[in-house]
């Protein structure tokens, strides 16, 4: 072996190795985020459901990741036709990504795409579900269900990748896909007793523990930045991207927040800190999508529109009578839809409002669309299928007394002294 042979291979193996550090220590953050939807959902819930949140989220992660082990990551990297792949387990295969880590490795970290998105749908689904027909919907979404969007947008044979779809770490094959499913999910299972009257009006029915609520979305805007800048998949020669991606992450999530503020203050009189919190995550969600092509001011733009939208599309979406104890719809469908399309309008290359016409708009509107009335109308049959032969609401007694008391035996919080 010559030294030229040695220098190169040596090479080699350290920007593996750095990479492999890189994305190890993103995947576990992303993780970690599953732990911030579960305190966020068990907040923002009355305290009889709350363990059954955190059950919720335990099942997202483990039926959601063998799912995703068995069949799930096959269909979305195998060998696609453009519209579906087959493989059983992590193939040893090139996945035609210009990995510099394992398909392990990258299996791991695009697990943690899988759970989060079907964690968005659990929270639509609070306090009324019963938690083995949850599972079941669980492990279709995790196995096909999401599988089928991951491999349209980043296979990378994809239809949607070929058609130069930019969809970068996920607001419209994560975010828009969960939030779609959770409007799906919540119209066929209905609202939660006494939420809506017989005369139109509307109940609110608060959450129990609002600092609770507050911590699981400082861990999910902590967890964000190794969701969005993870998705460069190594750090090598790629430090200038990981910069851009980061400052764009921050600067929409800070803007999201700061609009909901000013229009809460302005539409109800005082600051609504729980819209600031989903405000946060709605400028988060919207940016998801472009961060790595669009410039920090667009981020702002971007991150501030979206503060304002899941404003209104939580109370558009409550008239119309679909409960929805946690925002997801609002949140993740609705601004993963927006930052989808954002794309097409603020990309410095080829986005419209910088002079590259209107074809990378349409790409975006036409992808993120098809990935909503896919995932709306694939969990509805799934969710109806389920009412009509194994049931998916609880009885009216054990919703009164809690899913915690009826399902698991247990409380939240005990008196005993």
């Amino acid at each position: 072996m010559t030294e030229v042979t040695t220098t190169a291979l040596e090479q080699t193996e350290l920007i593996c190795a750095i990479d492999t550090v890189w994305v190890s220590i993103c995947a576990a953050i992303i993780f970690l985020m599953e732990g911030g939807f579960a305190l966020l959902e068990a907040g923002f819930v009355r305290a009889k459901n709350a363990m059954s949140i955190i059950a919720k989220v335990m099942m997202d992660i483990a039926f959601g990741g063998i799912a995703f082990y068995l069949v799930g990551f096959g269909i979305a990297y195998g060998n696609s036709n453009g519209w579906i792949a087959f493989d059983i387990g992590i193939t040893e295969s090139d996945l035609g990504l210009g990995l510099t880590v394992s398909n392990k490795l990258f299996w791991f970290i695009q697990l943690g795409f899988a759970i989060a998105a079907i964690s968005i749908v659990s929270g639509a689904l609070a306090e009324r579900m019963k938690v083995w027909s949850y599972a079941i919907y669980v492990f279709v979404f995790c196995a096909i269900l999401y599988p089928l969007a991951a491999n349209w947008v980043w296979n990378p044979n994809g239809w949607l990748a070929v058609k130069g779809f930019n969809d970068f770490a996920g607001s419209g094959a994560v975010h828009a896909m969960g939030g779609f499913a959770a409007l799906a999910s919540a119209i066929v299972l209905g609202p939660r007793l006494g939420k809506y009257g017989k005369s139109g009006e509307i109940n609110s029915i608060p959450g129990h523990n609002l600092p609770l609520a507050a911590v699981g979305g400082f861990i999910l805007w902590f967890g964000w930045f190794g969701f969005n800048p993870g998705s460069t998949l190594g750090a090598v020669g790629n430090w200038e991207l990981i910069g851009t991606i980061a400052t764009n992450t921050f600067l929409a999530s800070a803007a999201g927040g700061i609009s909901t503020m000013i229009y809460t203050y302005f539409r109800y009189g005082q600051i609504d800190v729980t819209m600031a919190i989903n405000g946060v995550l709605a400028g988060l969600v919207a940016v998801t999508a472009g961060c790595n092509v669009i410039d920090s001011n667009s981020a702002i733009i971007i991150g501030a529109i979206a503060g304002v939208l899941v404003d209104i599309a939580v109370e558009v979406i409550d008239r119309i009578r679909i409960d929805d104890p946690v925002g997801a719809i609002a949140v993740h469908g609705v601004n993963g839809f927006f930052g989808t399309i954002a794309v097409g309008l603020f990309a410095t290359e080829n986005g419209l409002f910088f002079g590259g016409g209107s074809s990378l708009f349409i790409t975006q509107f036409i992808g993120v669309s098809v990935i909503a009335i896919f995932s709306f109308t694939t969990t509805y049959l799934l969710m109806f299928i389920m009412k009509k032969t194994i049931g998916i609401r609880i009885t009216k007694a054990e919703e009164k007394a809690g899913i915690d008391a009826v399902s698991f035996g247990v409380e939240a919080y005990t008196t005993f002294e």
